[in-house]
């Protein structure tokens, strides 16, 4: 086995750089040698600052997955290029994290978990916020049976008003759409794995497009332009599983309402109940008595001294280099990936057509 795992990065934006590329700096097993970029002076800015001191930069991500020495790409451009790089990385012999969603369409990501079972490498899916500590927490709670059978969840992803205006948010051709397959697929992500429930049996969904026409609009990144905003303001979806659970799921970057949460769920089951709403609350009934327990996340502090934290983005990418190491299953599958995408995808397709979309 090599010293040290080669990376690649493609996409060079601000994902790549204050997720992936500071937290890969901490771990010793691996070195980042390779950039791409379509504007291949960021390629050049970014590797000096992050890369070895041999490190290749690209503006085609085809010469860069030619390097022989590479371990593992990671690939962080928009929507529509995930899977055509994906299957590319995958094909070249290249492990890979592509940052979520794991494709536009479902069809794509179905093309990528085919591509790596024919290469037999990894492949993950960025949903880093089943590594917080409370998602940490609580899954290791449901998993331990005590909130008994989950049948009925929230996945929570509102924002009142944060619409991403740069880069290609706005561009529905380039992302599939809005805040539902920007931040609604965390919130469904991090509720399908609390639930261990990946089999759905129907869908009904609703698309808005209201607040994105406005002019002038106040906004947390400053206000967009209307010509431009081509995707969902917000959406929500009503999910039937198939043993007869229940999801719904709410989205926006733009909604009048003062219910604002972000990569949330709330769970409710036979035993309890929890939700990530005012930091961890898990709850149910013992003794003939109603109980809520509110979660400590983070240990006592010791004056004039801190304790050692690792960021969910830390865990995230070490989880997955120890996966690759140890030749063990990623944390996030990309059949678990697949299933978000799937009802994203017929959330949009029943708001299109008014009809319920059925799983076979």
């Amino acid at each position: 086995m090599k010293d040290k795992l080669k990376i690649g990065i493609i996409g060079c934006g601000a994902i790549a750089v204050e997720k992936h590329l500071k937290s890969l700096q901490k771990i010793s097993q691996v070195e980042v040698t390779a950039f791409c970029n379509r504007n291949i002076e960021k390629a050049q800015a970014v590797a000096k600052e992050f890369g070895t001191a041999d490190a290749k930069v690209y503006a085609d991500y085809r010469e860069l997955l030619k390097d022989k020495n590479l371990d593992v790409v990671h690939i962080c451009t928009p929507n529509v290029s995930h899977a055509e790089i994906t299957i590319a990385a995958l094909e070249a012999g290249k492990h890979v994290m592509c940052e979520k969603p794991m494709a536009k369409t479902s069809e794509e990501a179905e093309q990528m978990l085919a591509a790596a079972k024919r290469s037999g490498k990894k492949l993950t899916i960025g949903y880093n916020n089943r590594f917080r500590p409370d998602s940490q927490y609580l899954h290791q709670a449901v998993s331990r049976g005590d909130l008994g059978e989950i049948y009925y969840a929230k996945a929570h992803a509102i924002r009142r008003r944060a619409v991403p205006t740069w880069g290609v948010f706005l561009d529905e051709e380039k992302q599939g759409g809005g805040p539902l397959i920007d931040i609604g697929t965390h919130a469904l992500d991090l509720t399908l794995w609390m639930m261990d429930n990946y089999q759905p049996q129907s869908v009904m969904g609703s698309v808005f497009h209201k607040l994105g026409k406005q002019k002038d609009a106040a906004n947390a990144f400053g206000s967009w332009d209307p010509d431009e905003f081509t995707v969902e303001d917000s959406a929500f979806g009503f999910i039937k599983m198939q043993n007869g659970a229940t999801i719904v799921l709410e989205s926006s970057w733009a909604l009048n309402s003062l219910d604002v949460d972000e990569a949330k769920c709330s769970l409710s089951g036979t035993r309890g109940g929890a939700d990530m709403k005012d930091g961890l609350r898990i709850h149910g009934e013992d003794f003939g008595k109603l109980y809520t327990t509110n979660v400590e996340l983070e240990p006592g502090g010791v004056a004039f001294f801190e304790g050692e934290t690792e960021s969910e983005a830390d865990l995230e990418m070490r989880l997955w280099i120890e996966c690759i190491l140890h030749d063990t299953e990623p944390v996030v599958k990309p059949k678990e990936a697949l299933v978000v995408t799937q009802i994203l995808e017929a959330i949009y397709e029943s708001a299109r057509t008014g009809k319920a979309v059925y799983f076979d």
